[in-house]
């Protein structure tokens, strides 16, 4: 037997595996924009699970500029931004996310990228190239997203870096380990916004610590940035933070609702990454035409109508505190449009999403890796879209169906 075949049976035994802890995960297909109303399968299905906060992805205004952006710069970019894949379009748009976080970073400059994964590949490993070899240590949250995550194990691996995992919400650890720390260098990374239980980072405090201990505080704000803040400029905007120490991260393609992401930091540090930041250096320019439509949608968020999406995004939110009551299932509170409620099992979860479905609703089981063991849940997300009516008639809808779930459970 060769080893390709060799490889191919892993594989299958692998997925086998997956499949009877409950934890194979399937795609589907979607015939419609995203909204709040999705067509799968040929079923109109009501949507809370997508990362549209503010419904801008199917805004009639994002798909004209969409339109004229390939009208004028045409589908591709043709190259990396170092070689010639770097338009007017992209230069306007850095210029314009800079302005937004110039009150909380001096000398603001920013970086836009494909992708937030890429984005957080570029801070974390780029940064941590200032150093000498073995001259760094990386303070990561336990619960960072995994391109954080992937980030932080790719620096440490580049670098003979030290990696110190601390909780969020138990910042001692973190502050005992910084006063012991002589390395040159230290990074302190973490999520803005906790995507899977929706809970906000301590950032106040947390630049007091990077501070008081030298280090530099990266904030992954994807599920903050367009909701957070009066104007929709994220957390830093929020909690009323300055710092020259902040490299801060954002994401296009959830409140933005088009695609990719972008870095903020002091000049010298952007001009740094794009000397060094290798996801930036050889990656394919993301298409004009994309940076050209997210003008007009950071231009939305902004507006007077972007203010009025937030509200109707604190009005949904108020309503589920107040009327979203479980028995045996657990809510965990947040002032964000992530609002989880936890099961525990992984075949609770998938029943209920299963249940949901049937309802005509899509709400997919959230199961491990991507949470802790024993944490499988429903992640829950409004949009501005949605109205009080649906959201009182999805809480009507979980009420009965998590009945039948505990009657099921309690059963078998």
């Amino acid at each position: 037997m060769t080893s390709s075949f060799i490889a191919l049976g892993l594989a299958q035994e692998q997925i086998a595996n997956l499949d009877t802890q409950l934890l194979k995960r399937k795609l589907r297909i979607t015939q419609s924009p995203c909204d709040t109303e999705v067509t799968i399968d040929s079923r109109q299905l009501k949507a809370f699970c997508s990362n549209d906060y503010l419904g801008l992805a199917n805004h009639p205004d994002l798909v004209d500029a969409l339109a004229q952006g390939g009208q004028q710069y045409g589908v591709g970019s043709g190259a990396s931004h170092l070689i010639s894949g770097h338009s007017a379009a992209h230069e306007l748009l850095e210029k314009k996310l800079a302005s937004l976080q110039e009150k909380h970073i001096p000398k603001v400059r920013a970086l836009f990228f494909s992708t937030g994964y890429l984005a957080n590949l570029a801070a974390i490993t780029g940064l941590a190239r200032l150093t000498q070899h073995g001259d760094l240590s990386i303070y990561s949250a336990k619960l960072n997203h995994a391109s954080l995550i992937d980030g932080v194990r790719l620096a440490a691996t580049q670098m003979n870096a030290a990696v110190n995992l601390f909780d969020h919400t138990q910042l001692a650890s973190l502050t005992d380990a910084l006063k012991k720390d002589t390395k040159s260098l230290k990074l302190i990374v973490i999520d803005g916004v906790f995507s899977m239980d929706g809970d906000l980072a301590p950032v106040t405090v947390l630049l007091q610590i990077a501070e008081q201990h030298d280090a530099l505080l990266i904030v992954d704000d994807a599920h903050g940035f367009g909701v957070l803040g009066k104007q929709g400029h994220g957390i830093l905007e929020q909690e009323n933070i300055q710092s020259d120490r902040i490299i801060y991260i954002g994401t296009l393609g959830k409140a933005a609702g088009v695609s990719g992401a972008f870095i903020c930091a002091q000049d010298a540090f952007i001009e740094w990454l794009i000397q060094k930041g290798r996801p930036y250096i050889y990656s394919t320019a993301t298409p004009p035409a994309i940076a050209h439509t997210l003008l007009k949608s950071l231009e939305i968020i902004e507006s007077d109508e972007g203010k009025k999406r937030r509200s109707q995004l604190n009005e949904l939110i108020q309503i589920w505190q107040d009327e979203m009551i479980f028995s045996e299932w657990k809510k965990i509170p947040s002032c964000t449009p992530i609002q989880p409620v936890i099961l525990g099992s992984n075949a609770n979860a998938l029943m209920a999403a299963k249940l949901l479905d049937q309802a005509g609703y899509w709400i997919p089981a959230i199961r491990p890796p991507t949470v802790p063991p024993g944490s499988a849940r429903l992640r829950i997300t409004f949009s501005a879209n949605h109205s009080a009516d649906d959201l009182r008639k999805l809480i009507t809808t979980l009420n009965r169906i998590e009945q039948e779930v505990h009657q099921k459970a309690s059963h078998d």
